[in-house]
């Protein structure tokens, strides 16, 4: 009986691992070139700071 279970469990894995293959496949077919690919490829990386974080320098929280 121990061998079916571990039998049934391996096919079960084998089979998950294809799903899962499948679906990045598809994930990757339906986002491709969208705002993954430009992230990816770096598209965001060179815009230089635009000031988003001014005046958080100097505070500090408060303390209870």
């Amino acid at each position: 009986m121990a061998e079916q279970a571990k039998k049934a469990a391996q096919q079960t894995e084998d089979r998950l691992e294809d799903l899962a293959e499948t679906v990045r496949k598809k994930f990757d077919k339906v986002t491709e070139g969208t705002y993954r690919d430009r992230v990816v490829a770096g598209r965001f990386a060179e815009q230089g700071d635009r000031g988003g974080d001014k005046g958080r320098a100097g505070t500090e929280r408060k303390q209870d």
